[in-house]
């Protein structure tokens, strides 16, 4: 079941909401630090940058990507754990035939297309190959929407620079007039300033966030491939169980531990 990372939104709303808060504690009024024609200059001026450094293709992708940041992943490492002990023992007694029937169950096409490879007898090396390809075409993917992020966080504080030095010359344009130099040179600043907070908490931290989500997908994956060749071969249930379990931190063998201990005592209280 898919779920918001709340983290992420929390995390920025709680960025923008301190900066704000400073601002006030300073004496400072939020007015003062809104500028339409600054926000332009930096925000249209990123955008164009990167619509130059990639293809129409890969910038429709941008929407799709932003939306992995806060929908992660469907199925954790505990599920996929568990789901392949049943598949094992399910094999174990009845064959790799009747697991067709757990097709339609599985959401990822990842592992249904490849769980289907096994049940048709595909050879091993094939498996392992056609799959491994689709996860480096993955990762590719994955790639390119932290490299989108990244590239429009590096352009933002450029950007707010150019404002910045637009807004100066302005500024000197009217050194007859001693009056407007402040307020001239708090408008040119403020560009600088939309550049450097746009950047380093929203776009840079989400390419960031985008490289976590991705290695952990990876390593789903590669879990899939090891587990379903492992499935293939007909390995026990118990065997499978350890080795899956060799790809799992510290902090997830606990939550497997605690896991079993209540499954445990589930099964004692309903034979009581």
């Amino acid at each position: 079941m898919k779920s918001t990372d709340l983290l992420t939104i929390f995390g920025i709303l709680l960025g923008f909401g301190l900066v704000l808060m400073g601002i006030l504690v300073q004496g400072g009024s939020l007015g003062a630090f809104v500028d339409p024609a600054g926000m332009l200059i930096t925000l249209g001026g990123s955008l164009g940058a990167t619509l130059i450094s990639f293809r129409l293709s890969e910038m429709k992708t941008i929407f799709q990507v932003a939306k992995k940041v806060l929908i992660p992943q469907e199925e954790s490492i505990l599920d996929l754990h568990a789901r392949f002990i049943e598949l094992a023992q399910k094999a174990r007694r009845e064959g790799l035939l009747v697991l067709e029937d757990e097709l339609d169950e599985i959401e990822d096409p990842f592992f249904r297309n490849g769980l289907q490879m096994v049940i048709d007898g595909f050879e091993p090396d094939s498996i392992r190959s056609i799959l491994n390809a689709e996860l480096n075409s993955l990762e590719g993917r994955h790639q390119m929407g932290q490299r989108l992020f990244s590239t429009i966080g590096s352009y933002t504080p450029a950007f707010g620079m150019i404002g910045t030095l637009i807004g100066l010359v302005m500024m000197l344009a009217e050194l007859d007039d001693p009056d407007a130099i402040g307020p001239g040179m708090a408008v040119a600043l403020l560009t600088t300033f939309y550049g450097v907070l746009l950047a380093n908490l929203v776009f840079n931290p989400i390419a960031g966030k985008l490289a976590i989500h991705s290695e952990e997908e990876v390593r789903m994956k590669e879990i899939i491939i090891e587990s379903l060749l492992a499935l293939q071969s007909g390995i026990n249930p118990r065997l499978l169980q350890e080795q899956i379990k060799s790809y799992f931190s510290p902090q997830e063998k606990m939550m497997l531990e605690e896991a079993n201990k209540r499954g445990d005592e589930e099964d004692e209280l309903a034979n009581v």
